[in-house]
C-alpha cells in the first residue's frame, strides 16, 4: 500500500480565479445587447432602402408595360422625333433622315367638311387678377377655324419633305404658311387610329378653353372624311428636350434654364388653379415644352388632358404619359391628381438642371433614372 507523498505535514488547497463581480457581467450584458441592437438596426436600413427601391423600380416598369408612348423601339417611351421641333436652323442640323411620310389616302381637292362632334367649348375660364396683365395672359380668339385639306395641302406645298417637323406615335407634323403668311405647325394624325381620334377630340376640347402666353394656342383644325388636322401656332426654336440633348448643342446658361422653368411653370399653374374646372395634362416633359427664340417656353400637347373639378379626390383612369415622368402613385394605382403632373415637372427640373434625360443607363453608376439618382447623390455629398 502505498505511502502518502511526503510534505510539511498539511494540505495546501488549490488556487482558483476569483469569481467576476456583478457589475462586469453587467458590463458585457449591455455590451452584447448594444451590438446586438446596432446590428437589427443596421438589417432594417438595408432592407426598408431596398424595399424602397424595388418598389418604386416595379412602379415604373409597371407603368411601361401599361402605356407604351410612341414607336417600340424608343427606349423613353415617347416619340422619336416630337411634334412640334422646327426645320433645322441656318447652321444646319446634321441629323438623321426622318422616315417620308405616307401620304393619306383618297385625298380629294374639294373635301367636305363636318362639325366636330363636341359640344361648342364654354367661354374661355376666368383667371385671377394675378394672371390679368398682357403679360400673363393672350387675348382669346373668338372662333377657331375650319380649314379644308386642300388649304393646309397648299400651304404646307402637298405635305412635302422639306417642311416635315417631326414625327411620332400620331403621325407627322409640317410646318405650314397660310395665305396671311402666318406660320403654323400642322399635326397630322394617323388614320384609322382609334387613340388618335380621342386625342384629337380631347385637344379640340382642352385647348379651346385655355389662353395663356405660356400655353401653345390652336388656330384651327380639319376634318375630311377620315382625316384629321390640327392647325397651331408655330413655334420656331424646338424643344427644350433638343436644347438639353441634341448632338452639338450648346448647354443652356443658368439664366435662361431659370427663365424657362419659370415659364412652364406658370403655364402649368395656370391648368391647374385657374381653369374652371382645373386641367391635367398627364404628359409634362422636357419634349412637350416648346421655345422661341427668346427662349419663351409654352406647354403643348394636351392629348392626354383630363378635367379635374375641386370636389373630385382623383380620378381612376388608365395609367398614361411618357415612362421616366410618371408619378409612382399613378403607375402603380391609375389614381390621377394635379399632383400627378407636379411630379413629372419635378423630374423635368431635374433634367433642366443636371442635363441628364430621366432614363439613361449610361449615365447613372447606382440606377438607371434620374430621382433615385439624384436622392442618392444628395445623401452622399
Amino acid at each position: 500500500m502505498s505511502s502518502p507523498p511526503a510534505g510539511n505535514g498539511s494540505s495546501t488547497p488549490t488556487s482558483s480565479p476569483p469569481a467576476p463581480s456583478s457589475d462586469s457581467r453587467y458590463v458585457a450584458l449591455g455590451v452584447g445587447v448594444g451590438i446586438g441592437g446596432a446590428l437589427v438596426l443596421v438589417c432594417v436600413g438595408i432592407f426598408v432602402i431596398w424595399y424602397k427601391r424595388r418598389k418604386r423600380r416595379l412602379a415604373l416598369a409597371g407603368s411601361l408595360l401599361i402605356t407604351q408612348q410612341g414607336p417600340k423601339d424608343d427606349p423613353y417611351g415617347g416619340p422619336r422625333e416630337h411634334w412640334q421641333q422646327n426645320a433645322p436652323p441656318p447652321r444646319a442640323n446634321a441629323g438623321g433622315m426622318l422616315p417620308k411620310p405616307i401620304p393619306p389616302p383618297g385625298i380629294t381637292w374639294n373635301p367636305q367638311i363636318s362639325s366636330l362632334g363636341v359640344p361648342n367649348p364654354p367661354p374661355p375660364p376666368s383667371v385671377s387678377s394675378s394672371l390679368r396683365s398682357e403679360n400673363s395672359l393672350t387675348q382669346p380668339s373668338s372662333s377657331k377655324t375650319s380649314f379644308t385639306y386642300h388649304e393646309l395641302a397648299c400651304a404646307t406645298d402637298s405635305f412635302s419633305n422639306a417642311n416635315l417637323l417631326g414625327e411620332g406615335g400620331f403621325g407627322y407634323v409640317h410646318k405650314g404658311v397660310l395665305p396671311n403668311g402666318k406660320e403654323v405647325a400642322i399635326k397630322q394624325l394617323k388614320v384609322g387610329s382609334g387613340q388618335g381620334e380621342r386625342e384629337f377630340q380631347a385637344e379640340v376640347e382642352f385647348i379651346n378653353r385655355v389662353h395663356h402666353r405660356h400655353l401653345v394656342s390652336l388656330v384651327g383644325y380639319c376634318i375630311s372624311e377620315s382625316q384629321r388636322l390640327l392647325v397651331y401656332e408655330f413655334v420656331p426654336n424646338k424643344t427644350l428636350e433638343f436644347h438639353l440633348h441634341g448632338e452639338g448643342q450648346p448647354p443652356l446658361n443658368w439664366a435662361t434654364r431659370m427663365k424657362i422653368a419659370v415659364a412652364s411653370a406658370k403655364g402649368l399653374a395656370y391648368l391647374h388653379e385657374d381653369c374652371q374646372p382645373k386641367i391635367i395634362h398627364r404628359d409634362i416633359k422636357a419634349a412637350n415644352i416648346l421655345l422661341d427664340y427668346n427662349f419663351e417656353a409654352k406647354v403643348a400637347d394636351f392629348g392626354l388632358a383630363r378635367f379635374y373639378t375641386d370636389t373630385d379626390t382623383h380620378i381612376s383612369t388608365r395609367v398614361m404619359g411618357t415612362f421616366g415622368y410618371l408619378a409612382p402613385e399613378y403607375a402603380l394605382s391609375g389614381k390621377l391628381t394635379d399632383k400627378s403632373d407636379v411630379f413629372s415637372f419635378g423630374v423635368m427640373l431635374l433634367e433642366l438642371i443636371t442635363g441628364r434625360r430621366p432614363i439613361d443607363k449610361a449615365q447613372f453608376y447606382l440606377d438607371d433614372n434620374i430621382v433615385d439618382w439624384v436622392s442618392f447623390v444628395f445623401l452622399h455629398t
